[in-house]
């Protein structure tokens, strides 16, 4: 599922995030002094207990996504790492089958991998789905030839279906997991809604104590740009530098090299 997020590099993301930040605390800031002019009697300490309240909820939000991202990310990995074996079982278990589809099945294995591979590595994903699916049609219809060849064993045949029918579940797992199980929009927009009023509040006080700006705002900005920068970075695992690992996948594609299993 592609986000409109999606749209933005990471790179510009943190520095779009940054500049946000700063632009509500300058923005909160002058405020507070325009409101410190006018209205004298309103004291620092509700202001602060109420900014503490909304820093507090802003954390839970930032905590409660991070843990969504942190588990949809480990959950990609483990599927990749399950499809690969389910591949690798797959291939195995075409020795099982009688000539000619079990060369032909192999092949199409081959093939399986290396597009699901390419795929990720050129970021291809609807066409590499489309493609993966008409391989899939492929392998089932040369099963059900080997199945009613004269030479074949019906039990090991029966084997063979079994981890096929695996390896093509496998595959809509990674596809819900890794492409439709996203972090929805309206979370996004929520979090990015809290952090504004967050860093408004905080300017908006400093404003009003008269105090100078500190030094400490920009840290404060570039640390909320940074959790929420991770966040995105492990809700795409395409990109940056938490990248899902295909080298599972890739060692089965090493294995696959013989012309012949």
């Amino acid at each position: 599922m592609q986000l409109p997020l999606d749209a933005i590099p990471l790179w510009l993301y943190f520095t779009l995030i940054v500049a946000v930040c700063l632009l509500a605390i300058e923005s909160g800031y002058r405020f507070g002094r325009w409101r410190h002019q006018r209205a004298a009697e309103e004291k620092d300490a509700p202001v602060g207990a109420m900014v503490a309240a909304i820093l507090g909820l802003l954390a839970f939000m930032l905590a409660f996504t991070f843990s969504l991202a942190a588990t949809r990310f480990d959950l990609k990995r483990q599927a990749v790492l399950e499809e690969a074996n389910a591949i690798g079982t797959t291939y195995l278990r075409t020795r099982l089958l009688p000539e000619p589809q079990r060369d032909e099945i192999a092949d199409l294995l081959r093939e399986y991998v290396d597009l699901r591979l390419r795929g990720v590595n050129e970021g291809n994903v609807a066409e590499t789905v489309a493609g993966s699916e008409k391989i899939q049609t492929q392998l089932w219809s040369k099963a059900i030839e080997a199945s009613k060849n004269k030479e074949a064993n019906p039990v090991l045949t029966a084997l063979f279906l079994q981890s096929l029918n695996e390896t093509i579940d496998l595959h809509a797992k990674r596809v819900q997991v890794g492409v439709r199980n996203r972090i929805p929009s309206s979370i996004w927009f929520s979090l990015f809604a809290l952090a504004v009023i967050s860093m408004t509040a905080i300017g908006y006080q400093s404003g009003l104590c008269f105090a100078r700006r500190s030094p400490a705002m920009l840290g404060l900005a570039l640390a909320f740009a940074g959790i929420l920068y991770l966040i995105a970075d492990l809700d795409r695992g395409r990109e940056g530098f938490l990248v899902v690992s295909q080298q599972a996948l890739v060692d089965v594609q090493k294995s696959m090299k013989s012309p012949s299993p």
